[in-house]
């Protein structure tokens, strides 16, 4: 069930407590509507700061993860995609290595009160 709060014009939604994230651990996974697009998302804890991402990598529109809720290499410092092994750098979503190009699209996140929340935008909104 998701909890909701307003503050102007983006939607803060709430997606799991604070605790769910350790740094450079598991990703807590959850779905956004992109541009119209129903696609899955992750959120991250890194350098203490919680980051959210679609789960696309930039070279081709696939998957990143290797295996469930697994971004992070192994050592911990950088998010990798599975399939390119390209690597992206986890606080600004901005490949720094292997074929992509650019940078993960961003989900603004929020953490309050011992709860972590992703936020629509014009881009990103809820599913339902």
């Amino acid at each position: 069930m998701l909890d909701t709060l307003k503050r102007g014009d983006e939607e803060p939604v709430f997606l799991c407590e604070t605790s769910a994230l350790v740094e450079s651990g598991l990703a807590v996974p959850f779905e956004v509507l992109y541009r119209g697009e129903v696609l899955n998302a992750f959120a991250v804890r890194f350098q203490g700061q919680v980051h959210g991402y679609l789960n696309r990598c930039v070279h081709l529109p696939m998957e990143m993860d290797f295996q469930a809720n697994r971004f992070f290499d192994g050592s911990g410092r950088w998010l990798i995609c599975s399939t390119h092994a390209a690597l992206y750098d986890p606080a600004t979503g901005v490949c720094v290595s292997g074929p992509c190009g650019g940078a993960l699209v961003k989900i603004p996140m929020s953490e309050e009160g011992g709860k972590v929340y992703w936020h629509t935008s014009s881009a990103v909104q809820t599913v339902f």
